[in-house]
């Protein structure tokens, strides 16, 4: 199905280079500050996907075994990427302490964005480009930093 091909970023080794070193910045600034949850586990060193499933079911299995109700939500964050808002990312990439030139810097590699489509069908040779369009939803995936500001996209709704 044609909607389950997802964009990615086609990036030269110069700009993974640039991108790797502002992420660095960026995660030091984001660690120094403490501005992640704590309960954020997905593309964080040191923080293991095991970590994020045990700590519910010891939660769930403590809470049963003091014969307390116990509820649940929850969400499935499938193509989460595409659907973050380009000016609440901003937002609350200011709110997180990222202002002055870091924010420009943000909003310029998120907003103002162009697209074209290509799928070529090997089987039959065949090959279909769309038009340009401009992106406005989503960080881009096969980046350096599209994870880190899907990140800080969420953060906030795990915060208690």
């Amino acid at each position: 199905m044609l909607n389950n091909y997802r964009p990615i970023s086609l990036l030269t080794s110069f700009s993974k280079i640039l991108e790797k070193v502002i992420q660095t910045r960026l995660l030091d600034h984001l660690h120094k500050n403490e501005t992640i949850s704590k309960e954020q586990y997905g593309f964080r060193r040191g923080f293991m996907k095991e970590n994020a499933v045990c700590k519910p079911i010891n939660e769930v299995v403590n809470a049963l075994n003091n014969k307390q109700i116990v509820g649940g939500i929850f969400c499935d964050l499938i193509k989460g990427f595409d659907y973050v808002d380009h000016d609440i990312l901003i937002s609350k990439i200011e709110k997180y302490g990222i202002i002055g030139k870091g924010k420009e810097l943000f909003q310029s590699y998120i907003k103002d964005r162009y697209q074209q489509d290509l799928i070529d069908n090997k089987t039959d040779q065949n090959t279909a480009v769309s038009n340009w369009a401009v992106i406005k939803h989503g960080v881009p995936q096969g980046s350096v930093r599209g994870p880190t500001l899907f990140l800080l996209y969420v953060n906030d709704c795990l915060q208690s």
